[in-house]
């Protein structure tokens, strides 16, 4: 309507003198099922002692069906096939061009088309045949620039984009291969009409290839919603309709337009588009693969501390007390208190990785601690910190005459070797959480000070640490003591060697990712 007024205000036309002088009675509105509308308006002069007029304008091919004549520099002549054909062709240029086209028609009422003198009993049956054919109007509602890009993403992502659309067949293909929807030099385009005659299993399976909706009434958005889910797909609904609500409450996610969306549509879906952009869409996507990982890392750094917490106690164990106990119940308490929290959450305000929408969506069935995880936290980076834990315990104790000696179990290298055996996790943890932030990705390309919550979380582990080793109350509470330069230098090896060989194993992983893609 709005593109309606304004080209008539750029053909000459004055839109309120027009009205002024011929006055709406009576408007029968759009329908899908109809695809045209239609206004009655009061003649200021009897036309062939007609005195209103019904303007009509609707979907094409609809409009001209119910055509018999038409307006030709201004006389009125039999609306021939060849008319028609010419009609319908310009129609299809233009659709081809992606432009949107209206049919539009009108029809004179005289007292010989024996109207219901009540205007409110005009219905379309009795307003919308014997019509006139004026002309077509094609309409420019060209899609935002940052549309085609959002759609390369998500053919990035395996994510599969339908286009349902109202709009002529032609129209619809135009669109979409100009977006990037469908590559395609010939996609199927299925309109409303060809739907209703299609049986379900011929639906599944036209909807595995490229294809192009067209023509459907909103309310048919349903079946192919149906046809997909019945396909194992994953289906989100865009609409903003009332029609709509049936589609968007069946959908795994429904997201109606919050600018343009009724509230019965906002009511049915789980997500509302604020500002009614596609690309807004896409970036939620990437947002949620982005939060998913976050929880997954932040899960990864918190439980691989829990394989070197335990590996000093087993060797306890299993040698009888011959190796006395390298970590205290209270030193595995601040670690799991005190030195973890704050890099663990500095993960989960990492931003999302480069590539994390060049990859498929995950299986419905996959969990969120899954075995690679376990194995990772628990395997990888567990042995080496536990490694480096025990290392450091033995270090200390080598720097105090053991082997000559036995290995302390009581007094001041006692208390500065578990102290070793506790700072060597804690150092361990800096270099597994700048690994953990990302999966397959070098942590060179990542920007260092990109994560400031990280950085916040290291240092506070570090004053922490070193806290432990020096503030006498602590001393006392956590039986630790002070170390050496060289135990020093060992610490400050530990997260490098951690990074090191964290490095190694993702190349690897790279290079084998790239070798499956090539093949």
């Amino acid at each position: 309507e709005a593109c309606l007024g304004v080209a008539a205000v750029k053909a000459g036309l004055h839109i309120q003198g027009e009205l002024d002088r011929m006055p709406r009675l009576r408007e029968l509105p759009f329908d899908s099922t109809r695809k045209r509308m239609s206004t009655v308006h009061s003649l200021e002069k009897p036309r062939n002692g007609c005195g209103r007029v019904a303007c009509v304008k609707g979907a094409p091919k609809e409009t001209i069906d119910l055509c018999t004549k038409m307006l030709k520099n201004g006389e009125i002549v039999e609306f021939s096939s060849e008319m028609r054909r010419e009609a319908m062709a310009a129609n299809d240029r233009y659709a081809t061009m992606g432009l949107r086209v209206l049919a539009v028609a009108c029809r004179w009422l005289g007292p010989e088309d024996n109207l219901p003198a009540a205007l409110r009993d005009y219905t379309p049956e009795l307003i919308e045949h014997d019509l006139v054919f004026i002309g077509l109007i094609a309409m420019m509602d060209p899609p935002r620039p940052e549309v085609a890009d959002a759609v390369a993403q998500c053919h990035r992502a395996s994510i599969r984009i339908i286009m349902i659309t109202g709009d002529y067949g032609l129209t619809a293909e135009s669109i979409a291969k100009k977006i990037g929807i469908v590559t395609s030099a010939h996609p199927r385009i299925i309109t409303g009409t060809e739907r209703k005659e299609m049986a379900d299993d011929e639906l599944k399976a036209a909807l595995k290839d490229e294809i192009i909706f067209a023509r459907m009434a909103p309310e048919q958005k349903y079946r192919v919603v149906s046809a997909l889910q019945a396909n194992g797909e994953i289906v989100a609904v865009t609409g903003d309709g009332v029609n709509d609500a049936p589609a968007l409450k069946k959908a795994d996610i429904g997201v109606a337009m919050g600018i343009t969306g009724t509230d019965v549509a906002k009511e049915a879906a789980e997500m509302i588009l604020t500002d009614d952009n596609f690309a807004s869409i896409v970036k939620a996507i990437r947002e949620g693969r982005a939060v998913y990982r976050n929880i997954r890392k932040f899960l990864l750094y918190i439980f691989n501390s829990n394989t070197p917490e335990a590996v000093p106690s087993a060797a306890f164990l299993f040698s009888r007390g011959a190796i006395p106990l390298p970590l205290s119940v209270m030193q595995i308490l601040s670690i799991d208190l005190g030195t973890d929290m704050m890099p663990a959450l500095g993960l989960g305000a990492e931003e999302p990785e480069k590539g994390i929408m060049d990859c498929p969506p995950r299986a419905r069935n996959e969990r969120l601690l899954n075995r690679h995880l376990v194995t990772l936290a628990f395997f990888w980076y567990g042995l080496m910190e536990s490694a480096t834990s025990l290392g450091g315990y033995y270090l200390a104790n080598r720097l105090h005459g053991w082997p000559a000696v036995k290995l302390a179990a009581v007094g001041p290298v006692y208390r500065e070797a578990t102290t070793m055996a506790l700072a060597s996790i804690v150092f361990s943890q800096i270099g597994v959480v700048l690994c953990a932030r990302t999966e397959t990705n070098s942590i060179f390309r990542t920007p260092l000070f990109s994560n400031r919550h990280i950085l916040t979380g290291i240092l506070f582990e570090l004053l922490l640490i070193i806290c432990f080793m020096y503030v006498p109350f602590l001393q006392e509470f956590l039986q630790t003591g002070p170390i050496t330069g060289a135990e020093w230098i060992y610490l400050i090896c530990c997260p490098l060697v951690i990074i090191s060989l964290d490095e190694l194993r993702k190349y690897i992983v790279r290079r084998k990712m790239r070798a499956g893609k090539e093949n």
